[in-house]
């Protein structure tokens, strides 16, 4: 019983420092990776507002263009386009 705590004591801080190492990795790694640099991105999402539980619009802008979607369990719906707005406005 001894010898069970013992390795207990021993291994679940171990355990512990081998998880939080695999998630400092993957957030390195995602940075290099698959995330674009600051600044670079070609969508973003401007605003979004529930509408229920089940249904959210959005406002994305993409190349120059603001896309308004309508997010639910079925999907996305693209319900309007428009130039994208200046900051300033």
């Amino acid at each position: 019983m001894i010898w069970y705590v013992i390795k207990l004591i021993v291994i679940l801080p171990l355990i512990a420092a081998l998880a939080w190492g695999c998630l400092k990795l993957a957030q390195k790694l995602q940075g290099k990776l698959g995330v674009s640099p600051a600044g670079t991105k070609s969508v973003r999402i401007i605003e979004t507002t529930m509408l229920s539980p089940t249904l959210k619009l959005a406002v994305i802008e993409f190349h120059g263009r603001e896309i308004l979607v309508s997010a639910s369990r079925q999907g996305l719906t693209r319900l309007a386009e428009a130039p994208a707005r200046e900051v300033g406005e």
